[in-house]
């Protein structure tokens, strides 16, 4: 029997929200006072966002080799001091424990709590991974003139779990996660030569065409975000995505740890340009498992 969610969030005000040309500084200081309370698409275009995985100690080598061997959903660009809420290697000002607009709470595999600020929460043990989002190359997207529907309608991509396995490592295993953008055949070819030079926040797409190959059955139920449609002269194009983590987690069913809400991502003092690579890296992924 699943253990009920407690929910730590209060009414946040719509007005003097960040917006695509806001600093990082201004999306983290607006999370950090509850202002900004929902997803992070769009904000802050010019820089970096990542995924949060907050494990004890005695788990963050697994979680490291986990990453390390997963690459394209767990492009791993930072990892904390035991017990520290910094990340100096992505912002000066930033503190883990209040600059996400939404983290989930998790115990024994069970998400059991959403929450806008970890302080209640934090412990001396606990080791910050920062994985890399493909919030990050949307602006290279939208600059090069391939338009994004949910960008457009202001709502959180659409992710699924697919049946592409990841590499397990200790008790950390489960299915790669990904994101979907519709997007026309001309568009899905460029988009590919675009974010096929930024594997840091993971890379080109890994699969184009019918979902049901990687194991999605209705594109209209997401697993996490919200419902994107594809339209007749569309095509779903599949990234991996920094939600793998998550699928891995609850799967461990590690007694206690933390991770962003889906969408919900830390924005970094870094600039998505400064993770471009003049050449593209490929990394092999596992095939699918047939149903």
């Amino acid at each position: 029997m699943n253990s009920p969610i407690s929910t730590t969030l209060t009414a946040a005000p719509q007005n003097d929200l960040p917006g695509p040309d806001a600093s990082a500084l201004e999306v983290r200081l607006a999370a950090r006072s509850g202002r900004l309370q929902g997803h992070t698409s769009g904000l802050a275009r010019e820089h970096v966002q990542v995924n949060l995985a907050i494990l004890p100690q005695a788990l963050a080598e697994d979680f490291r080799r986990f990453c390390e061997l997963n690459p394209t959903p767990c492009p791993l660009l930072e990892v904390s001091e035991p017990g520290s809420p910094r990340l100096p290697g992505l912002g000066v000002d930033l503190d883990v424990r209040s600059d996400v607009p939404r983290y989930h709470v998790w115990r024994d595999g069970e998400r059991v709590a959403e929450t806008t600020d970890l302080r209640d929460w934090w412990r001396d043990d606990l080791v910050t991974f920062a994985l890399g989002c493909s919030f990050s190359f949307e602006h290279a997207l939208l600059e090069a003139g391939i338009a994004l529907r949910h960008v457009e309608q202001g709502l959180n991509v659409a992710m699924y779990r697919s049946n592409i396995p990841t590499h397990s490592v200790g008790v950390f295993h489960g299915p790669t996660v990904v994101s979907m953008r519709p997007l026309k055949a001309a568009d899905a070819i460029r988009a590919v030569q675009i974010t096929a030079r930024t594997p840091l926040v993971h890379g080109a797409p890994i699969h184009i065409g019918d979902p049901a190959l990687i194991g999605i059955t209705d594109l209209a139920r997401p697993d996490y975000g919200d419902a994107v449609a594809v339209r007749d002269d569309e095509l779903p194009v599949f990234w991996a995505c920094g939600v793998t983590p998550q699928a891995a987690i609850a799967a461990a069913r590690p007694a206690f740890c933390i991770t962003h809400a889906p969408g919900h991502m830390l924005v970094t003092d870094r600039l998505n340009r400064d993770l471009q690579q003049s050449a593209p890296t490929a990394h092999r992924l596992r095939q699918p498992v047939p149903a």
